[in-house]
Formats: structure tokens, sequence, C-alpha cells
């Protein structure tokens, strides 16, 4: 299911008519090293992994479409951002990409 959903974002970054070329390619960096991270994680808490490609998949949505909405776009981020407390001794490099990915699509709701 994780690789589905991590699958899904790659399609529609790829087809993402409102994003620039540095915006695709950076996101589709920090998606793969995302992907990397929660197949780790899915090994002891698939839960919680599960939750945040959700997320991390809510967001991307938010963040690429032609009409943009900042109130989702904010609460999308707000919950992938929420989905990695707790991990920051565990997981340090998640919570740090997972940053990273909010703080990229935040801007692209600019």
């Amino acid at each position: 299911m994780i690789r589905d959903t991590i699958s899904e974002i790659e399609a529609r970054l790829k087809n993402a008519a409102s994003l620039t070329d540095d915006s695709r390619r950076e996101l589709t960096e920090l998606l793969a090293k995302l992907k990397t991270e929660i197949t780790e994680l899915a090994r002891t808490d698939a839960d919680r992994a599960a939750s945040i490609a959700g997320f991390a998949q809510t967001s991307t949505h938010e963040a690429t479409r032609s009409e943009k909405n900042p109130q989702l776009l904010q609460l999308s981020i707000d919950g992938l951002s929420a989905s990695v407390d707790g991990f920051e001794e565990s997981h340090p490099q998640l919570v740090q990409l997972v940053n990273r990915i909010c703080t990229t699509l935040a801007n692209l709701g600019i």
C-alpha cells in the first residue's frame, strides 16, 4: 500500500502542470528519500508509515492543484508535519526530510 501511495505521488509530480522543472526535480528527489525512510519505518510501525505516506499524498495533491486552496494546503502540510511527531530521536532523518518536503510544498502555494 505504501509503495502504491508513493507511486501515485510520483505520477502526480510528473504530470503536475503547476510545477517548475526545478520544483519537480527537488520534490522527486525528496520523495525518493522519503520512500526509503518510510519503507524502513514500515518494518516496525506500519500504521504510522502509512499515515505519513497518506499525508504526503494529500499535501502533494493540494500543492500541485491548478487552483490552489491555501487553507487546505496548510491543513495538509500541518498533518504531514504532525505525522512524524515523536520520531525525532528514533528517525531523525525522516523528520528532517518531512520538514523539507513541507517547506517545499508550502512554497509552491505562495
